[in-house]
């Protein structure tokens, strides 16, 4: 399962594999939104066969993994929490844009409560403000939707809950509210841990439930990537 990389460029980057794959193994690739999942099949079961696949199955593995988040049903959000239960971790969220997506996808992944504390939906800059701690003037001068409110929402939340980590999204969702300097689908997401807080800019496109769900999932896989250690 991939994340962050289209169809057409991972095929780009596996050509010269998936040109020598032997003519009873076959490549699918199974786009959804945010993600492409790859799956090898072949039509016999015997035992050597299902060795070559693994190995040829590695070797892909080696060439795209940067990309890789995860196997089977694996999704972004399962795979984070297994990350911060694994270190017993905690999460926080506070969500504009996405308007209560992540944590809702958070609490999908049974035994969440082992990691999850809770979130705010500061869809208001009133309540970004009276909430979080953002700093109004930080609003006024940088806009709502910035590197700067990214992160003070990202910080206020991880303090307000007392988490280890926390994530934070605000963004044009659209179909109206862009401007030309921030246009629909853009979208800050922030993360603050224990020893730092950083924000990363995206832009989704102008559909607006497909930029709140790109938010969720890119989301938590920059987290997944922090807590990995993983460069971007």
């Amino acid at each position: 399962n991939t994340i962050g990389v289209g169809e057409s460029f991972l095929a780009d980057l596996l050509n010269d594999w998936e040109l020598a794959l032997p003519p009873y193994i076959k490549l699918a690739y199974l786009p959804s939104i945010g993600t492409v999942k790859l799956r090898l099949s072949c039509y016999d079961s015997s035992t050597a066969i299902q060795k070559e696949v693994m190995i040829l199955a590695e070797k892909a593995k080696s060439i795209i993994s940067k990309y890789i988040f995860g196997f089977g049903s694996d999704t972004t959000e399962s795979v984070l929490g297994d990350l911060l239960r694994d270190r017993k971790h905690t999460l926080a969220i506070a969500e504009s844009c996405t308007g209560g997506y992540l944590s809702h996808l958070v609490t999908t992944v049974p035994g969440s409560s082992d990691y999850y504390i809770g979130s705010t939906i500061s869809y208001a800059n009133d309540v970004k403000s009276r909430i979080l701690d953002v700093d109004p003037k930080v609003i006024e001068t940088k806009g709502a939707v910035s590197e700067e409110v990214a992160i003070a929402m990202a910080i206020g939340v991880r303090n307000k809950l007392g988490t280890t980590w926390s994530l934070s999204t605000t963004g044009v969702a659209g179909p109206g509210g862009g401007s030309d300097e921030k246009p629909v689908g853009t979208v800050w997401i922030g993360l603050a841990g224990p020893d730092n807080a950083f924000a990363k800019k995206f832009h989704f496109g102008n559909n607006r439930f497909r930029n709140i769900q790109m938010s969720s999932l890119y989301a938590f896989n920059l987290l997944r990537k922090e807590l990995l250690n993983l460069p971007e």
